[in-house]
C-alpha cells in the first residue's frame, strides 16, 4: 500500500507552517483525550432518560447472556441495534460495572473520530489542514455537548467517516489498493448498521452517488470496478445480517408489512425495527411519538453554535475550490456532498439537535482548511471572536454580580422553572434556568468567565497555530466549567441519590411512577427491577405487548392494593405528583425516605428518621 502522506500536487496554499514538538496526530489524540476521556469520571452521574437506559441494557446483556434482544426491566427494547450495548458490556467485563465505564465507548469513539479526521485531512490536502480539522472537531461545542449522554451518534459518525473516506480512496486515480479500501469501507458500513441502523448505509451511499454525479463518473465502468460492489454487498451482509436474522427469529412474527402504526398490537421485531423505527420515523408517523422536531430554520442555524468558536472563520470557505481538479478539490467536493446529504435528509425527517453529528467531520475538514489558509478571513474571524468572547465575559460577570447575594447552597431544583413539555428535546432542560438558579452555579460561571477571558486574549494577541492552540485551551476550560455545572445539576438530571437511599433501606418492592426513562438511573444504581406505575407508554409500550412481557406495568387502580398491604414497598416519584399519590393511598401511609432534585423516595411503612408525606428533609 502506498504510504499515506500529504497529497502531492494539490493547489492548497496554507498561511503558516507547523513545527511541533510531538507528531501532530499525537497532539490531536492528547487534546481529544483531555476533552472527552477526562470527562467520563463521576460525578456527574448517569442521567435519567437515555443515559442510564443504555448502561443498564448493557449490564442486562452481560448478566443474562442474551446478546441478541435488548431488554430493560425485563421488557424487550427493540429500537436500536446492539453494537453500542455490546461495547459497553465488554467494557464492563474488563473494568467492572461502573458508570464511568459505561461512558468509555462513546468517549473513545470521539477521540478516534478526531484522529481519523486529522488523517483524512493530512492525506487528502496537507498536514496543517489535517491538524486544524482534527482540532476543530475536538474542541467544538457540538461534539462535546452530544457526548454527555450515551447517544450512538459519535460511534455512528466514526463508522460513516471511515466508510466515506475508504470509498473516496477507491475512486482516486493514484490508489492502486482499491480492493482493500473497498473492503474497509464495506466493513465500516456493516458495523454502522449495527450501531444505528440503515442511516449507516444511506449516508455513505448518498454522499458517493452525489459526488459521482457531480464529477461525471457515475456511469463509468472503471468507477464500479474500483468500488467492487458485489464484494461490498457480501461484506456488509456478512457483518450486519447475522444479528438482524437472529433478532427476527427470536422475536416473531417474522415478516409483517403493515403500513400503519396501530397501537396495542405486537408485530414482532421485523415490523417494529425496519418499518416503525426507520420508515415511519423518517415520515414522522412513528408510534409512539415520544420526540419533538426542532424547527427547520433553527436546526440549520444551530450548526454555528455547534462549531463555535471555529465558525468565526467561515468566511474562508469562499476561497476553497471544489472543482474536481486534484485530490484536495475533490475531497472538498466530497465534503460538500456529505454535508448536503446528512443535513438534507434530516430537513425532511424527524430531527433533534444532534442528528447531523455524522457530517461533523466534513464540516471540520472545510473549517480546518479555511483556518489553515489564513488571510483576511482569519483576521476578521479573530476580531469577531474577540468581540464575542468579550461579550460573553461581560454577560457572565453581570450574572455573578446579580446573584452575589443570593443563597446558592443545597438543591438547585428549588430555583428552576420546570418545562417538561420540552424534555423530549436534548437541550430541553436549558429552558428551566432562572436567574436565581445561577446562584447555585457561581463556580461554573466563574470558570466559564475565565475561559472567555482566555479566549478574548488569544483572539486579540495570537495568530497561526498559536491561535488554534489558544482557542483549544479556552474551549477545554469552558468544557470543564460546563462539566462543573452538570455536577450542580446532578440531583435534577439523575436520581442516583434516591437509588443510594433505596440500597441503604430495608428490603422491599419498588414502584416507579411514570415511564422507565423518567427514573432510569434508579434502576442502574440500585441494580434492580420494579413496577412501573402508569409507565406503559413511549419506549416500553411496544415491548409490553410481547407475549412473554413481564407483568411490571400497573395503574393507579392497582397502587392502593399493593401500598396498603403488609409488604414493604418503595415509591419513586416527582414531588409534583405527591398530591395525586396521597389521594390514592392516603397521606398517613406515605413516609419520605429521601428527597432530591424535585423527586422523592417514599415507603409505606415508617423507617427510623423517615418523615410523613408533605415534610421535607431539613
Amino acid at each position: 500500500m502506498r504510504k499515506e502522506s500529504a497529497a502531492q500536487g494539490n493547489s492548497t496554499p496554507v498561511g503558516h507552517t507547523l513545527s511541533p514538538l510531538l507528531p501532530l496526530g499525537t497532539v490531536i489524540v492528547v487534546i481529544a483525550a483531555l476533552v472527552y476521556l477526562a470527562a467520563i469520571p463521576s460525578p456527574p452521574s448517569l442521567m435519567d432518560d437515555m443515559d442510564a437506559v443504555q448502561a443498564q441494557i448493557a449490564r442486562n446483556m452481560l448478566e443474562s447472556g442474551d446478546w441478541v434482544t435488548p431488554r430493560i426491566n425485563g421488557v424487550r427494547y427493540l429500537e436500536k441495534p446492539p453494537l453500542k450495548y455490546w461495547l459497553i458490556a465488554l467494557s464492563y467485563a474488563v473494568f467492572g460495572i461502573r458508570d464511568w465505564v459505561a461512558r468509555l465507548p462513546v468517549a473513545t469513539s470521539a477521540v478516534c473520530l478526531c484522529w481519523l479526521v486529522y488523517r483524512i485531512g493530512r492525506w487528502g490536502i496537507c498536514e496543517p489542514v489535517g491538524f486544524y480539522a482534527g482540532l476543530v472537531l475536538a474542541c467544538s461545542v457540538g461534539l462535546w455537548l452530544f457526548t454527555r449522554v450515551q447517544f450512538s451518534d459519535p460511534i455512528l459518525a466514526l463508522t460513516i467517516t471511515l466508510a466515506i473516506w475508504s470509498y473516496f480512496r477507491c475512486l482516486e486515480p493514484t490508489e492502486d489498493q482499491h480492493g482493500r479500501w473497498s473492503a474497509v469501507g464495506a466493513a465500516a458500513v456493516g458495523t454502522g448498521l449495527l450501531v444505528k441502523g440503515l442511516v449507516a448505509l444511506v449516508f455513505p451511499v448518498g454522499t458517493l452517488l452525489f459526488y459521482l454525479a457531480l464529477t461525471h463518473r457515475l456511469l463509468d465502468r472503471e468507477t464500479w470496478q474500483r468500488l467492487h460492489p458485489w464484494k461490498t454487498v457480501a461484506i456488509i451482509l456478512g457483518v450486519a445480517a447475522p444479528w438482524h436474522v437472529v433478532a427476527t427469529l427470536q422475536n416473531p412474527p417474522y415478516f409483517d408489512f403493515a403500513s400503519s402504526c396501530e397501537p396495542f398490537r405486537w408485530r414482532g421485531f421485523f415490523w417494529f425495527y425496519f418499518l416503525n423505527e426507520h420508515v415511519f420515523r423518517f415520515l414522522g408517523t412513528r408510534y409512539p411519538r415520544d420526540y419533538n422536531w426542532v424547527p427547520l430554520g433553527l436546526f440549520w442555524l444551530l450548526h454555528a453554535v455547534w462549531f463555535f468558536p471555529w465558525t468565526a472563520f467561515v468566511g474562508g470557505l469562499r476561497r476553497l475550490d471544489i472543482r474536481p481538479l486534484d485530490r484536495a478539490s475533490r475531497l472538498r467536493l466530497l465534503a460538500v456532498c456529505w454535508i448536503g446529504v446528512v443535513i438534507g435528509f434530516f430537513s425532511f425527517s424527524s430531527r433533534q439537535e444532534y442528528y447531523t453529528l455524522p457530517c461533523y467531520p466534513a464540516i471540520a475538514l472545510l473549517l480546518g482548511e479555511a483556518f489553515a489558509r489564513a488571510g483576511r478571513a482569519v483576521d476578521w474571524g479573530r476580531k469577531i471572536l474577540f468581540a464575542v468572547f468579550l461579550a460573553l465575559t461581560a454577560a457572565l460577570v453581570g450574572i455573578l454580580i446579580a446573584v452575589r447575594d443570593l443563597p446558592g447552597a443545597g438543591d438547585i431544583s428549588r430555583a428552576l422553572s420546570p418545562n417538561p413539555e420540552l424534555y423530549t428535546l436534548s437541550l430541553g432542560h436549558m429552558a428551566d434556568l432562572t436567574l436565581a438558579a445561577f446562584a447555585y452555579l457561581k463556580l461554573p460561571v466563574t470558570l466559564a468567565a475565565v475561559a472567555t477571558v482566555v479566549g478574548a486574549l488569544v483572539a486579540w494577541r495570537l495568530t497561526g497555530y498559536r491561535l488554534a492552540l489558544g482557542l483549544a485551551l479556552a474551549m477545554i476550560l469552558f468544557f470543564q466549567a460546563a462539566r462543573q455545572a452538570l455536577i450542580v445539576f446532578d440531583p435534577v438530571l439523575s436520581s442516583r441519590e434516591l437509588a443510594q437511599a433505596l440500597q441503604s433501606a430495608p428490603p422491599g418492592g419498588l414502584i416507579v411512577d411514570d415511564q422507565y426513562y423518567r427514573f432510569s438511573s434508579v434502576f442502574f444504581y440500585a441494580n434492580r427491577s420494579g413496577l412501573l406505575l402508569n409507565g406503559r407508554k413511549t419506549n416500553l409500550e411496544y415491548g409490553s405487548l410481547a407475549p412473554d412481557a413481564p407483568p411490571v406495568f400497573i395503574s393507579d387502580g392497582d397502587l392502593p392494593r399493593l401500598w396498603l398491604s403488609s409488604q414493604r414497598w418503595y415509591l419513586v416519584a416527582e414531588e409534583a405528583q405527591l398530591r395525586r399519590v396521597e389521594r390514592l393511598v392516603g397521606r398517613q401511609r406515605l413516609f419520605l425516605v429521601k428527597a432530591s432534585g424535585g423527586k422523592g423516595l417514599w415507603t409505606n411503612q415508617p423507617l427510623p428518621g423517615s418523615l410523613r408525606a408533605g415534610r421535607r428533609e431539613g
